[in-house]
């Protein structure tokens, strides 16, 4: 298992390096990855992780399409945008359901060691993952949230190259919105440059 584990943790660093430069191609190793992990996690005892992998694996395909539509009055992809304010509280009632139902599952049917953290970690994660299907910068912030919570759970758990992994996502989760944020700003720059040209 420890070589599945560091070859889910290289594909991790490609993910990582290809979300950090907003690239389609992130989205090829997003539907990788889940494929090892699943495995991983399923035989740490991880189930909902094991679960949210699942998620993963169609939230990669969904992403991928989703970035290769192109917006009807525009020719370049999808821009980088903050997550509407009218999307926040339907967020936070979503996630909460989300992490009760998780929970109520992992203490029912599972022998999970670890109900509680690993039902947040993976009920935050499906907020992530489509806020960045829709290239929402606060992706970024729930990311870090994620990583660092789950630093902690894989420590707890053995999985060390995985914790090394999400140890270096929480740091370039930084980095990512700080380079996304200029990136969104180039756009909205151009676009009142090219306003004020008509």
């Amino acid at each position: 298992m420890d070589y599945i584990e560091i070859i889910g943790t290289l594909i991790g660093l490609l993910y990582l390096y290809l979300e950090y430069k907003a690239s389609i191609y992130l989205w090829f190793a997003g539907i990788v990855m889940p494929l090892v992990y699943i495995y991983v996690f399923y035989s740490a005892g991880l189930y909902a992780d094991m679960g949210i992998n699942v998620y993963y694996l169609f939230a990669g395909i969904y992403g991928w399409m989703v970035w290769m539509k192109k917006p009807k009055q525009k020719e370049e992809d999808q821009p980088i945008s903050h997550t509407p304010v009218r999307y926040l509280l339907p967020v936070i009632l979503i996630f909460a359901a989300l992490y009760a139902g998780i929970v109520f599952l992992l203490i029912q049917f599972t022998d999970s060691t670890v109900p509680y953290g690993d039902g947040f970690v993976t009920a935050l994660s499906v907020i992530g993952m489509w806020m960045l299907a829709y290239k929402y910068i606060e992706q970024w912030l729930v990311w870090m949230v994620v990583d660092v919570a789950c630093c902690g759970l894989y420590i707890y758990k053995g999985l060390y190259p995985t914790t090394i992994l999400y140890g270096l996502y929480a740091i370039i989760a930084i980095f990512g919105y700080i380079k996304w944020k200029k990136m969104m700003n180039n756009i909205q720059n151009d676009e009142k440059v090219s306003l004020t040209d008509c």
